[in-house]
């Protein structure tokens, strides 16, 4: 049995029913963590943007809210750098109907279509090559009604360098694993096979990056052991991309090295544009372009 239906066994096992207050509790803590983290994730990555070298211009991100016409809405935050080329932040809070024809492919939706989903996206582009590339999204899920209601969570971490980079990949791999074992043994060896899994470009046999951890339809018999979890993700993640950035930002880089960077990262639009569930969720659920499609770089290459 693959993870993925090892999880989506343990997730139609489960019973998902709340009441009405305990359920909005559960959405309103879920939706609370994603915009805090949003907030501790940009406030350290200006930190490392505004050095001593470039204390003259701050730079920031920039902030946009959005409304989706089917309920909800999120804020796109994006900052532009000397440091961070292009990194977002964002956050959204969705509710409303799927579409007839994407319904049946989400768990408890097939009946009316009705969701509720909450989460955060980080995705970075680095000026210096030899920085990797980061991504990061943590989210809630409730689909359905009734005894057909279901609850999970879902995400992951993962890094895409240029070069090969053992070191790094190790750091973030050790930082991941410890992470993991503190909630369950399973974890690490389980997500990460599912991470090296998903992020795999089949028309190209290649993977993505040096991987990281990637989940879906997590929903055991405790919520609030769930959540911790998904909420260490996101701050182990930012804590061990931190320590990354800090280990490479200092190392030169050449034309052909910046070349290089170009070329992968046309590997990480193609993954993102053919492959990506965020990506297909955002568009197929009506959510903001804009933000659905923050993960492109702002430059790439495919020569």
């Amino acid at each position: 049995m693959s993870i993925k239906n090892e999880m989506l066994q343990s997730l139609n096992n489960k019973d998902c029913l709340d009441d009405f207050k305990t359920l909005l509790s559960k959405k309103e803590l879920a939706s609370s963590w994603f915009k805090e983290l949003r907030d501790k994730i940009c406030n350290s990555f200006e930190e490392v943007e505004n050095n001593e070298m470039n204390k003259k211009q701050k730079i920031i991100f920039n902030q946009k809210e959005w409304q989706r016409d089917g309920g909800g809405g999120g804020v796109i935050s994006i900052m532009h750098g000397n440091i961070f080329e292009k990194v977002g932040v964002n956050i959204s809070t969705v509710h409303g109907k799927f579409s007839k024809e994407f319904r049946q492919q989400i768990p408890g939706a097939e009946e009316n279509g009705s969701f509720w989903a909450s989460g955060i996206s980080v995705v970075s582009h680095m000026c210096n090559p030899h920085v990797p590339a980061a991504h990061m999204n943590t989210r809630m899920l409730v689909t359905g009604e009734g005894d057909k209601k279901k609850l999970w969570f879902g995400g992951g971490g993962d890094l895409t360098p240029t070069f090969s980079d053992i070191e790094l990949s190790n750091i973030f791999h050790q930082d991941l694993k410890t992470m993991c074992d503190q909630h369950n043994k399973s974890y690490y060896p389980k997500f990460k096979g599912w991470c090296d899994e998903y992020f795999y470009l089949p028309h190209r046999e290649e993977p993505r990056g040096v991987g990281g951890i990637f989940l879906d339809y997590l929903c055991n018999e405790d919520w609030e052991k769930d959540f911790s979890f998904i909420r260490d993700i996101g701050s182990t993640f930012l804590s061990s991309y931190l320590t990354i950035i800090k280990n490479r930002l200092d190392k030169g880089f050449n034309e052909e090295e910046r070349k290089l960077q170009l070329i992968k990262r046309g590997r990480y639009v193609e993954f993102n544009l053919l492959y990506d569930r965020g990506t297909i969720f955002g568009l197929k659920t009506g959510g903001n372009t804009e933000a659905v499609l923050m993960s492109l770089p702002p430059k790439a290459s495919w020569y």
